[in-house]
């Protein structure tokens, strides 16, 4: 609305239509002028208008009823100070104007050095030029009050030309010097923006954006104006998200609000001692924030009791699910308990006779354990314990050391049942003794 004559396609009456047009000059500043002769203008049309001391040249940015809505906004008076517009610019009017901007760029230079000639602290941002040549402005900010009166004497003497000093803001510089902004595009205090409004830095906070001074500030130095643009939407979006200022209290544990989407309604909570972030809705959020104030603790924040299995089928196929996990683990340790000697199960059910009548196989015998164990890897039995080993070696020399009746017929033409030794066998001459 402030840049585009949004009633110009409007038949307004020409009794009744505003003679007030507004003129754009170089740095986007705005002034008013009278149309007298109610010239026919369009918007960007070059216009000479009426400056004290001389003329200047413009363009034309508004005209109609939307001048006096702006000359009420910035509470100007529609009274005999509005100077005339005199007329159309001509292309003579027009060349006169481009000899004038040329000199512009050498005497900010100039002007520069006889600033730090003089220690002046200040800084010279631009030089404008009137149409006519007869007098320049210069653009300076300062942090302080500078006493610039022999600074004009200079600038006079040098330039042959009235000096007219006049300090701006930092978003003013920014404006007329121009610049590309972080998001690609030009400057809006340089295109569009001509009315600065304070940004604070609540704007961020309501935007849940990180007050990172070096994100939120621009060309200038300061907040981004953009902040703004959004802000009421967000304002909007704000009401129906709840103000979690202490964790939420549940039986699993404090949940501490981690991260929020204002236009999804979602909020993201996080428990002590865990990475995970859960989500839930800003009802739910609500509802246990609610919960907490009447002194009631939710289980956690998807349920408010703990789950309970009142289905009669469920509880049946779980402990029938347990019970196979049971069986199946027996199983597995019965395979890896297989004894290292084959058939010493079978022979220990017979009687003693049998164990000492029984010849012992060839551990290197077609049966043998060792057999075995050069086939798969998988068939092959669990090591045995040490302690087991032992066992069944003092078994085996019990079994050797029994005396035998050399009388006995049973015994006669039987071999003796050696089992295998730890130790090394004794010498002959020392059975011949014992015989």
């Amino acid at each position: 609305m402030n840049s585009f004559d949004w009633l110009s396609h409007m038949g307004i009456p020409t009794v009744d239509k505003f003679d007030i047009v507004e003129i754009k000059f170089k740095g986007g500043r705005k002034e008013y002028y009278r149309n007298v002769d109610f010239l026919h203008l369009t918007t960007g049309d070059p216009v000479v208008v009426d400056v004290p001391n001389g003329h200047h040249i413009g363009y034309v940015s508004l005209q109609g009823e939307l001048v006096r809505l702006q000359m009420q906004k910035r509470k100007i008076k529609n009274d005999d100070n509005i100077l005339r517009l005199y007329r159309i610019a001509t292309q003579k009017d027009i060349e006169k104007w481009e000899d004038a901007k040329n000199r512009e760029i050498p005497t900010l230079y100039r002007s520069k050095q006889i600033i730090d000639e003089l220690g002046l602290k200040m800084k010279l941002s631009d030089v404008e030029f009137q149409a006519d040549s007869s007098k320049a402005t210069f653009y300076y900010s300062a942090d302080d009050r500078v006493d610039f009166r022999e600074l004009i004497k200079f600038l006079a003497s040098e330039f042959k030309i009235r000096v007219e000093m006049r300090q701006i803001s930092l978003r003013q510089e920014a404006g007329r010097l121009g610049g590309i902004g972080v998001c690609g595009r030009e400057l809006c205090c340089s295109t569009w923006i001509h009315d600065f409004k304070s940004v604070s830095t609540s704007a961020a906070r309501y935007q849940n954006l990180s007050l990172n001074p070096g994100k939120l500030s621009g060309q200038c130095g300061r907040l981004k104006c953009c902040l703004n643009y959004e802000l009421d939407t967000y304002m909007q979006a704000l009401e129906d998200v709840p103000t979690i200022e202490k964790p939420l209290q549940t039986e699993t544990g404090p949940a501490r609000l981690q991260k929020t989407d204002i236009f999804r309604k979602l909020m993201w909570f996080s428990y002590n001692n865990d990475n995970n972030w859960h989500t839930i809705s800003c009802e739910r959020a609500k509802e246990i924030q609610e919960l907490n104030e009447k002194g009631v603790i939710p289980f956690d924040l998807l349920n408010n009791k703990a789950k309970e299995f009142n289905d009669e089928a469920l509880k049946s196929t779980m402990e029938l699910e347990r019970l196979d996990k049971k069986f199946t683990t027996k199983k597995k340790k019965k395979k890896r308990k297989n004894p290292r000697q084959g058939g010493s199960q079978e022979n220990s059910s017979t009687g003693n006779e049998n164990k000492e009548a029984s010849p012992t196989r060839n551990s290197n015998g077609p049966d043998s354990p060792n057999r075995e164990r050069k086939g798969n890897r998988n068939n092959r039995p669990g090591r045995r314990k040490p302690n087991e080993r032992n066992r069944d070696s003092n078994r085996v020399q019990d079994k050797t050391d029994k005396p035998t009746n050399p009388e006995s017929s049973e015994n006669q033409g039987k071999p003796k049942n050696k089992g295998k030794r730890r130790f090394p066998p004794r010498n002959k001459g020392d059975q011949n003794k014992d015989q």
